[in-house]
C-alpha cells in the first residue's frame, strides 16, 4: 500500500466529515420533533454585549480579572458589541429561522450596586432586546445570572461564598420578573453552578481565582477542599429562593416556567471492571447529582456526603423542602463525553479537593489520559450517542424532568473557520441524538446551539470560535458573516433536504477556494 501525503490524508478526513454531515441530516428533519419543541441559539451578557462601562454599568469580577491581564490581551470590553448591534443580530436570527434565543442579564448593568436602585439605561436595553425578539417572532429565554457577579458584592462579602448572596440574587430576580416577566415565559436562574464552583474555587481558573495547593495554580487565597462545596450550596439556595419568589408572586399571572442550568458530561467506564463502573457512578453523582439531587430529592447524593464528610454543608429541614421540586425544567450544557477509571492513588486520609473526593481519573480518549482534572480538551471525544445516553439516564434516575439543551456546540480555532464542516457534522450528530432520546421517552423540549455569533470565550478569549456567524473582532464594526453552519442550521430549521445542504457546502467551498 502506497504512502499518503499529509494533504491527501487531510482531504480524506474532510470528506469523511462532510459526508457524515450529509448522512446525519438525511436521517433527521425538523418535522420529526414535537410541534412545541424549540430550536434556538444562545449567548451570554459578558461574552456578547461589550459596553463594559457604558451607561451606568459597573465592573463584574470578570471585568476586573480581564483588566488585570489574567487571561492575556483579549478582553470583553467590546466583545461582539451586542449592546449596540442587537437589532442587527435579531434580524439575522429571524432570517436564520431561529425559534428562540437564550441570553443572560448582566447583573452589574441592571443593578450597578448589586442591589438597590435599578439602572434605567440597563433596564431600557433589556426591554428593547425582549421587545425586538418578540417583534420578530423569537421566544426570549432569559438566564438571570451567567458568572458575572458584581465586583462590589465580591468586595463586600466574598460573592458566592457568603449566604448574603442569596438575598441579593433574590432581589435581582425580583427586578427581572417584575420588569420583563410579562413577555418572558422561560427563566433560568443560574448558569452552571457546578462548573462555576469548581473553576472559581477549586482550580482557580475563573474569578475570583480562589484555590489552594496542590489542587489549583496561581491563587493567592482560598481552600480548594472546602470552598467549592460552600459556593455551590449558596447557589442552590439562591436558586430555590428565586423559584419560590416566582411561584408565590409572579407565575400564576405571567404563566412562565423557571429552572436551572447544569453543565453535564456523559461518563463511560474505561474498562469492564467493577472499580471503574463504581467510579463512573461516583462521577455522575458528583458532577450532575451535586446540583440535581437536591432539586429532585432534597439532599446531596449519599456518596458525596460520605466522601466529602464535614466539608459539604447540610440542608436544614426547611431548606431541603424549599430546594426539593424547585424547578419546572432543567437546562443542560453538553459538549463531550469522558472515560472514567477508579483512581487508587488518591490518599484516603490526606486533604482532598472536590475532584479527588470522587477517587476517579478521566480521559477523553483511551490512550490520552488527562489526570485528575476535569478540563475540557480543545478537541474532545465527540460521541454523539452519548447525549442520548445522558438524557436516558436523567429520565430513569430523576423521574424524567423536562429538559432544554441550553448549550451544545463545537469550538474551532480561527483557521478556515468560515467553512466549518466539522461544526455542522457535530451539531447534526447531536441533534439526531436528541431525537433518539425523545423517541425513547425523554421529555426534551428544546435545543440551543452555542453560540449564535462568535463571542468572547472566557479563558480562550477570541482564539476559539463557536458561532454560527463569524465576527470580525479586528474591525471596528464587528461585522457578522454567516458560516457554513449558519446556512446549514437555516436549512434544517426550514426543513431543507440533504441535497440543499450539499449545494450550500459546495458553494461555500468554491467561494472559499476562489
Amino acid at each position: 500500500m502506497s504512502k499518503v501525503t499529509a494533504v491527501q490524508f487531510a482531504a480524506f478526513l474532510l470528506c469523511c466529515h462532510y459526508y457524515t454531515t450529509v448522512l446525519c441530516l438525511s436521517e433527521v428533519t425538523r418535522k420529526e420533533f414535537p410541534t412545541d419543541f424549540v430550536f434556538g441559539a444562545g449567548t451570554s451578557a459578558i461574552q456578547y454585549e461589550g459596553a463594559w462601562a457604558d451607561d451606568g454599568k459597573t465592573p463584574s469580577i470578570w471585568d476586573t480579572s480581564m483588566h488585570e491581564g489574567l487571561f492575556g490581551e483579549d478582553t470583553a470590553d467590546i466583545a461582539c458589541d451586542g449592546y449596540h448591534k442587537y437589532k442587527e443580530d435579531i434580524k439575522l436570527m429571524r432570517d436564520s429561522g431561529l425559534e428562540a434565543y437564550r441570553f443572560s442579564i448582566s447583573w452589574p448593568r441592571l443593578l450597578p450596586n448589586g442591589r438597590g436602585p435599578v439602572n434605567p439605561k440597563g433596564l431600557e436595553y433589556y426591554n428593547n432586546v425582549i421587545d425586538e425578539l418578540i417583534k420578530h417572532g423569537i421566544q426570549p429565554h432569559v438566564t438571570l445570572h451567567h458568572l458575572d457577579i458584581p465586583q462590589v458584592l465580591q468586595d463586600e462579602y466574598g460573592g458566592w461564598l457568603s449566604p448574603k448572596f442569596i438575598d441579593d440574587f433574590k432581589e435581582l430576580a425580583d427586578v427581572c420578573f417584575r420588569e420583563f416577566g410579562d413577555r418572558v415565559s422561560s427563566w433560568t436562574t443560574l448558569n452552571e453552578p457546578n462548573i462555576n464552583s469548581l473553576s472559581s474555587f477549586d482550580y482557580g481558573f475563573f474569578p475570583p481565582h480562589r484555590c489552594s495547593s496542590p489542587f489549583g495554580d496561581n491563587c493567592t487565597a482560598g481552600n480548594s477542599a472546602v470552598e467549592p462545596y460552600i459556593a455551590a450550596h449558596n447557589m442552590i439556595l439562591a436558586h430555590s429562593a428565586a423559584v419560590e419568589l416566582y411561584r408565590e408572586k409572579y407565575q400564576d399571572v405571567q404563566k412562565g416556567k423557571i429552572g436551572v442550568n447544569i453543565y453535564s458530561i456523559w461518563f463511560t467506564p474505561l474498562t469492564n471492571s467493577i472499580e471503574d463502573a463504581n467510579a463512573t457512578k461516583r462521577a455522575l453523582d458528583f458532577i450532575l447529582g451535586w446540583i440535581l439531587n437536591p432539586l429532585v430529592f432534597g439532599d446531596y447524593p449519599e456518596i458525596m456526603k460520605k466522601n466529602a464528610g464535614s466539608k459539604i454543608p447540610s440542608f436544614t429541614d426547611s431548606q431541603s423542602q424549599q430546594v426539593k421540586g424547585s424547578y419546572d425544567f432543567i437546562g443542560l450544557n453538553y459538549y463531550y463525553s469522558l472515560y472514567v477509571a477508579h483512581d487508587s492513588s488518591i490518599p484516603k486520609t490526606s486533604p482532598r479537593d472536590f475532584t479527588s473526593d470522587m477517587f476517579a481519573k478521566f480521559t477523553d480518549f483511551v490512550d490520552n489520559p488527562t489526570g485528575h482534572r476535569i478540563i475540557p480538551p480543545i478537541r474532545p471525544k465527540y460521541d454523539y450517542d452519548s447525549l442520548c445516553k445522558l438524557l436516558n439516564h436523567l429520565k430513569n434516575a430523576y423521574s424524567n424532568p423536562p429538559i432544554y439543551i441550553h448549550e451544545n456546540g463545537f469550538g474551532v480555532e480561527f483557521v478556515d473557520a468560515m467553512n466549518d464542516v466539522a461544526r455542522v457534522s457535530s451539531l447534526s450528530g447531536f441533534i439526531r441524538s436528541v431525537r433518539e432520546a425523545i423517541r425513547d421517552g425523554s421529555d426534551v423540549r428544546g435545543y440551543f446551539v452555542w453560540s449564535f455569533v462568535d463571542v468572547y470565550e472566557w479563558i480562550s478569549g477570541f482564539t476559539l470560535r463557536y458561532g454560527l456567524y463569524h465576527v470580525d473582532f479586528e474591525g471596528n464594526g464587528r461585522e457578522r458573516t454567516p458560516k457554513l453552519s449558519a446556512h446549514w442550521y437555516h436549512n434544517f430549521l426550514k426543513n431543507g433536504s440533504a441535497a440543499d445542504i450539499q449545494n450550500v457546502g459546495l458553494r461555500r467551498a468554491n467561494a472559499h477556494s476562489s
